[in-house]
């Protein structure tokens, strides 16, 4: 019990010093993208470039090609970007905040320095990104003549519940990667993998029920399936609390123990970088 209290006091630290850093992870994250384009023609207009193809191409393959039915009574560009653009912010914050100590390594040697911030300054410049083409989503249903309804509002609470996720998960890939330089790999390895295995260009109706029920636990799937939800079905995410609890379950044990992960491991980063 007492040792349960010892890493439940030093979590509560943690997410205290994350908190009272927020206006210096602000600026090194809009530093961060500043620097990531620097030098190119398009600047940060790249950024937006790469997602963009990337849904115009499963557009053209499934809705031109294929000739995919609506989803739902939506028209599938759709139903495609409400859940394809939640998993490109989960995909780019996790992929980038992994790799975040050892590119500010410089830092980690700076006693005064709070490192655990450093995770969070690559999701915060992620969501700048994120912000953009979630307004994105709102123009494209607006131009196919929806309007924008109350439920829509959620989507507050699925950005909250996805940058909780991303958090908890980063500090426990960025803590690793420092010892074990195959951590990079495998993250991108199973980004790749998620991107399958989540519905999101293909409809979890067409597999079994029983599989439907293993697929669920995928946290992201969660997140993903509410962003549609808000946009498409217009069901809120109390009406189905059994699946928002198993959530929070999950997701939390992930930030709760990605914080004491990393912690734990601070205190070795600069003998080993």
């Amino acid at each position: 019990m007492s040792r349960l209290k010892a890493h439940l006091l030093l979590f509560l630290r943690f997410v205290v010093t994350l908190f009272k850093s927020r206006s210096l992870v602000y600026s090194l994250a809009c530093r961060d993208i500043r620097s990531r384009y620097l030098g190119s023609y398009l600047n940060f207009l790249w950024a937006f470039v790469q997602p963009s193809v990337t849904i115009l191409l499963l557009w053209f393959v499934f809705d031109v090609g294929f000739r995919v039915p609506p989803v739902d009574n939506y028209p599938f560009i759709l139903w495609l970007i409400a859940g394809i653009i939640p998993w490109f912010f989960f995909a780019e914050s996790l992929g980038s905040a992994t790799n975040s100590i050892l590119e500010y390594s410089y830092l980690v040697k700076k006693v005064v320095f709070k490192v655990s911030v450093i995770p969070v300054i690559k999701i915060l410049s992620a969501l700048f990104i994120h912000l953009f083409f979630i307004i994105v989503i709102f123009l494209a249903f607006f131009a196919y003549g929806y309007r924008p309804r109350l439920c829509n509002l959620q989507i507050a609470y699925y950005l909250f519940a996805m940058i909780v996720l991303v958090v908890g998960l980063s500090w426990i890939t960025s803590a690793l990667i420092i010892f074990v330089k195959d951590v990079g790999q495998a993250v991108s390895v199973l980004i790749q993998f998620g991107f399958w295995f989540t519905p999101i260009i293909w409809n979890i109706k067409m597999v079994p029920e029983k599989y439907q029920t293993l697929m669920k636990l995928n946290p992201v799937y969660y997140i993903t399936e509410g962003y549609r939800n808000s946009f498409i079905s217009g069901i809120w995410f109390w009406e189905y609390p059994r699946w928002t609890l198993e959530f929070w379950m999950v997701t939390g044990v992930i930030f709760i123990l990605g914080a004491i992960i990393f912690l734990k491991l601070r205190p070795h980063f600069a003998d080993v970088l």
